[in-house]
């Protein structure tokens, strides 16, 4: 199961007319990573949940088949949390052991190693954990001897260059689950797995194994990391620009490190550095666009930002918002 429901809050503007899991990324919808990733891990059944902006994952996922999946969809009227939408899905489910995987990853972490960690175990659940060598704000996982004891609080960010074995370790967003976890998800009711389920389940004496996956993970949950991680993607091409579909920019004009989805055009002697720049962003001649986000002003016209949306002002025909918040 993809979770793929969340409203992007953090993503604002880019999420105003379509979900988190939509939005592309260098050309394919974010959500197509996580589809392909399972595919190519043998997982070609999958389910995705739905709620903000359900028609933008639809026209993004299709099928299924041009990713390698086949897709049933299950709609949450209203959102439920990352428990309470497995609750919502149960039916599909049925009594298999299943994947559960966040849809705003891209990542190539080897979950074939973490099923056979969870058939190993024969743990409720298995979660796959990394080192947060960063200090990252994510919640500290805390194990002893290969199993979750309790979820913690942040990171010191200051300890950020501290070893490798004595970085935290923080949740992917990639989980296995016995079917027995429906037993602990109060049915019909919003619910996250890590605050009112795992903590339960443990108090239990239920067992969640730990599996420390390696390689590539990546979270695209803010605007600074959307570019940061489009820009990283980029680079290992060899590239500092992406440039969707009938994009015009002048042969005077400047871009760099910049993500420009479709139609966008930039005039003569205009300025764009570490920018994204919408659908359709007009940047005029002589303009400048440094560290920011750019949509078309109508985009976001009469719609109400969510609470933790970036601040932003309208410019002309643009909506700008500063990546420095």
């Amino acid at each position: 199961m993809i979770l793929a429901a969340g409203y992007g809050a953090r993503l604002w503007p880019l999420t105003a007319d379509r979900t988190k899991p939509a939005l592309p990324v260098l050309g394919k919808p974010l959500v197509g990573y996580v589809a392909e990733h399972l595919a190519k891990q043998g997982i070609e059944e999958v389910i995705v949940n739905l709620h903000h902006r359900p028609d933008s994952v639809r026209a993004a996922l299709g099928d299924g088949s041009q990713f390698g999946v086949r897709l049933q969809y299950v709609h949450e009227p209203v959102i439920l949390g990352t428990s309470g939408a497995l609750d919502n899905a149960r039916e599909m489910i049925g009594a298999d052991t299943f994947v559960v995987i966040n849809g705003k990853l891209i990542t190539d972490i080897d979950l074939r190693a973490a099923i056979e960690t969870h058939q190993q175990t024969k743990a409720l659940a298995t979660l796959v954990l990394r080192r947060n060598l960063a200090r990252e704000r994510f919640s500290i996982v805390e194990t002893r001897n290969g199993f979750v004891t309790r979820f913690a609080g942040m990171p010191d960010p200051a300890l950020s260059d501290s070893s490798e074995p004595d970085a935290p370790l923080m949740f992917t967003g990639i989980q296995i689950m016995d079917s027995r976890i429906f037993d602990y998800i109060p049915p019909g009711v919003f619910s996250h797995s890590t605050m009112d389920v795992f903590p339960q389940a443990i108090a239990k004496g239920e067992r969640i194994a730990a599996h420390i996956g390696e390689g590539m993970w990546f979270e695209l949950s803010t605007l600074p990391r959307y570019l940061d991680i489009s820009l990283a993607l980029l680079n290992q091409r060899g590239l500092d620009l992406y440039a969707g579909r009938n994009v015009s920019i002048d042969k005077l004009a400047q871009v760099h490190e910049s993500i420009l989805w479709d139609d966008v055009i930039v005039e003569r002697n205009a300025r764009v550095r570490r920018a994204i720049l919408g659908d359709g962003v007009c940047v005029r001649a002589g303009e400048e666009v440094v560290d920011a986000v750019v949509v078309r002003a109508e985009v976001v016209a009469g719609v109400t930002p969510p609470a933790k949306a970036p601040k932003g002002y309208v410019k002309g025909d643009n909506f700008v918002a500063p990546l420095s918040q």
